[in-house]
């Protein structure tokens, strides 16, 4: 990674479960996973199964870094969860880097339960469900929980998780890092964290498993505004949201349509639709895309394996 980089990496698009088959070959059928690179720093949104290839790619570049275990690359590795529903915690268990014993890795995100983030992972994905207990991974690992009032600033590599205590808080130094904090409490049961990554005057919204309402989403809208990139929860057709056999009001998640008018009303530079029907193959998801495109050029369908630079 070189120090002026600001790249995003699209690692699972899909929302809800997986889909593998020939069908979903264009967009990709793992489940929600960003990867970030700022400068020297990798942070990581989500970890559905999109976030098991990441992790055998980290892997591969650590172990080829050197022959001794303590000569290689360190691994440095920030998860930002959104919330800890199965499409975006799946693929924690199998998340290689974790079982390599020099790894920094920090997880932050929102359990909304009243155990703490560590507490409800525990017992979610690791114990009763896995041969392994969270507390028994080999790498030095820090979980926390975060709320609006929180910030991220990084020390070299290292996060570093601070409360806002003045506006200067939230405005990123020069050549900073950043990260930022907004609840959206659309979707059940507990509602969401969406996130703003800041670095050398860019911004990246990531905004997933969040509903408009009637007149947009206005907090989300002033979170996003003239961000350079916003991510946000694409997951059905206007149609099927409002389907007389099947609804999908009151799901907590957006429709193409509402994603677009968010990043209008936001005046963002880009949109990435993002967290797909896992209903919706190649041939549907094509046609959404060109009739998009068609509306706003800079306005993207997000794909796994898309790299794009900010």
């Amino acid at each position: 990674m070189k120090q002026n980089d600001f790249k995003i990496k699209f690692w699972g698009v899909r929302g809800s479960y997986p889909v593998v088959n020939e069908n979903f070959l264009k967009y990709g059928g793992n489940t929600s996973c960003i990867e970030i690179t700022a400068g020297t720093n990798r942070i990581i949104l989500d970890g559905g199964t999109g976030i098991i290839p990441l992790g055998d790619k980290i892997f591969k570049e650590h172990i080829s870094s050197a022959d001794n275990v303590f000569d290689r690359t360190q691994i440095n590795v920030t998860v930002l969860l959104s919330h800890i529903h199965q499409d975006h915690i799946q693929g924690l268990n199998f998340f290689k880097p974790v079982n390599v014993v020099t790894t920094q890795f920090s997880l932050f995100g929102y359990s909304g339960f009243d155990s703490s983030l560590d507490e409800t992972l525990s017992e979610l994905i690791f114990g009763k469900s896995f041969p392994i207990n969270l507390y028994d991974i080999t790498a030095d690992c820090t979980i926390a929980d975060v709320t609006e009032s929180d910030v991220i600033t990084f020390d070299k590599n290292t996060p570093v998780l601070k409360r806002i205590s003045d506006i200067s808080d939230i405005e990123p130094k020069k050549d900073e890092l950043l990260i930022t904090f907004m609840k959206s409490n659309s979707h059940p049961n507990f509602g969401v964290m969406c996130f703003k990554i800041t670095y050398k005057n860019k911004s990246v919204v990531y905004a997933t498993d969040t509903e408009c309402y009637y007149g947009g989403s206005k907090k989300l809208e002033l979170f996003a505004k003239d961000a350079d990139l916003l991510i946000h929860d694409s997951q059905y057709t206007t149609e099927d949201y409002l389907s007389a056999v099947s609804p999908k009001q009151g799901f907590g998640h957006s429709t193409f349509d509402m994603a677009y008018d968010t990043a209008s009303a936001a005046n963002v530079k880009r949109l990435a639709f993002f967290h797909f029907d896992p209903a919706y193959n190649d041939e549907k998801l094509t046609f959404l895309e060109d009739f998009y495109k068609n509306k706003n050029k800079n306005y993207f369908f997000a794909k796994e394996g898309l790299e794009i630079c900010i």
